[in-house]
């Protein structure tokens, strides 16, 4: 039975032996502070104590309590075991349970009991400070033992995503397998367990430090009431927060329904059973089919939006290549500074965060280099600064950001800017080199700047940017940046490499 808080009676249910099926009490989690209302009382046949899956009710519908009483062969009620939930930091486990205790002797004052409960979940709710602008969420991270070693380096670079998207990380979850589970990524016990805890530490959002395939997302969703998304979405969204000009935007939306499409079918459970066959013709199809004929022809209209504003790039750029001006691109793994060295090599005011993705829009702005030693004539450069790098980079994103790349198609020199503080400088160069790769971008000229000399430890970026044939430099200190304009000019004297398509030599830096 399912008993109000004013003993009606809400729901009869009749199992079996061994399981009864729980009527939907309702997807949306009680208000903050307080249960659900309703309380569990069932039998069991055997005298045994709660089980896990009680308990795991409990929890996840967030009832008011949950009892099981023995029902004896002559049809007496025995012994009766319940449980309740806890206040977030009263114990490992997120509820007490109680018994067994002869029915006729229980004592409990259910009414008072559930009142100082929610009084203390009330307060605990309340004392807490609010970090993130976006809600409280818990990170799962599964792998299997091949990618082992890089747990910890992937866990930080998603706190560093979930820090940029507005989130506040009250939990982290780890598992590692001999491979992924096909339905649920992690063990379906382990889910559960994710499932408790983010309910005791009260987290709106679960976020995978993954791709859940659309099947995976709609299994794991079904299981719990809190939102569940992968790190593509969580990319997606940061992408969109920070999108402020028109081809920002339209990028961003088409990497969202392009993500979106193939998942309109998981995104209602009751419209998805009606979908195609014997038996499922009728209004769910038609809603479903409706939704996404709109959605691609969103796509196709972005898209041709896209073209028009790539073309309008195009023009720009061939009148800059007419004016004779040396262009430089500023490239690199997201977070390395290139936005910082962009403003104080030219004084400019491009936003520059210790954030993830602070820039997703090419910024070109202008730089004038005095001429080498006994040459008065100054020299003009170009510098673009454009969306970092990270690795994985959802394919969407990769595809509606192509265009952002044309600028660095047509550049005489990527700066390839490296955060030399950070211990993953080798990971972050690879990703770059290969993002570069995948967009064709590999026959340009480039010069490695390892950026935060300050902030490594001594030595460390000289000796990098001597094994590399680079500069070292700190970003916020314009003194620092005489090697690099040293370089600079000598590669605006040099010969500018060959268009796109046509062998080059290997370019040489001197000096």
């Amino acid at each position: 039975m399912l008993v109000n808080r004013n003993g009606v009676v809400e729901h009869v249910i009749v199992g079996d032996a061994h399981k009864l099926m729980l009527p939907d009490v309702g997807r949306l989690r009680a208000a903050a502070g307080r249960f659900r209302g309703i309380r569990l009382i069932h039998t069991h046949l055997r005298g045994e104590p709660l089980t896990h899956d009680d308990l795991v009710d409990l929890s996840r519908l967030r009832l008011d309590l949950v009892a099981a009483v023995h029902a004896r062969p002559d049809g007496s009620p025995g012994d009766v075991y319940w449980a309740h939930l806890l206040p977030e930091n009263a114990e490992d486990r997120p509820w007490r349970a109680e018994g067994p205790t002869p029915l006729h002797a229980l004592t409990l004052d259910f009414a008072a009991t559930i009142r100082a409960l929610e009084e203390e979940f009330a307060r605990i709710t309340r004392s807490r400070r609010e970090v993130g602008k976006d809600g409280r969420a818990m990170l799962v991270h599964v792998t299997d033992k091949k990618r082992a070693r890089h747990i910890e380096d992937s866990l930080r670079e998603l706190r560093e995503l979930a820090r940029t998207a507005g989130v506040e990380v009250v939990d982290e979850v780890i598992q590692v397998r001999e491979q992924i589970d096909p339905r649920f990524v992690l063990g379906k016990g382990k889910l559960e367990e994710v499932v408790l805890r983010a309910m005791q530490r009260d987290a709106e959002v679960l976020i995978f430090d993954r791709d859940l395939a659309p099947a995976q997302a709609s299994s794991i969703a079904a299981v719990t009431d809190v939102k569940v998304i992968d790190r593509t979405q969580l990319i997606l969204d940061i992408f969109a927060q920070r999108a402020d000009t028109r081809d920002g935007k339209l990028q961003v939306e088409l990497a969202q329904l392009k993500y979106m499409l193939p998942r309109l079918g998981q995104k209602d459970d009751a419209l998805s059973r009606l979908s195609g066959g014997i038996g499922g013709r009728g209004p769910g199809e038609t809603k479903l089919e409706i939704a996404s004929r709109r959605a691609r022809d969103r796509i196709s209209h972005l898209e041709a939006q896209l073209r028009e504003l790539s073309a309008q790039r195009r023009n720009r750029r061939s009148r800059r290549v007419k004016s004779g001006a040396f262009t430089a691109a500023l490239i690199g793994y997201t977070n390395a500074g290139k936005s910082t060295l962009l403003n104080t090599l030219t004084g400019a005011s491009v936003i520059a965060e210790d954030k993830l993705f602070a820039t997703l829009d090419p910024r070109s702005r202008r730089l004038v280099l005095a001429g080498l030693q006994g040459d008065t004539a100054e020299r003009e450069v170009i510098v673009t600064d454009t969306v970092g790098f990270i690795r994985e980079l959802p394919r969407d994103l990769v595809a509606a950001f192509r265009s952002t790349f044309e600028e660095t198609a047509d550049a005489d020199l990527l700066l390839h800017v490296i955060d030399a503080s950070d211990s993953r400088y080798e990971e972050h160069i690879e990703t770059t080199e290969a993002l570069l790769e995948a967009f064709e971008l590999q026959h340009v000229p480039r010069l490695m700047v390892f950026n935060k000399a300050d902030a490594a430890p001594p030595g460390v970026s000289g000796a990098l940017a001597r094994a590399h044939d680079g500069v070292c430099l700190d970003a916020r200190d314009a003194g620092s940046f005489g090697p690099l304009f040293e370089r600079l000019r000598r590669c605006v004297e040099a010969p500018r490499h060959a268009p796109r398509g046509v062998d080059t030599p290997p370019w040489a830096f001197t000096g």
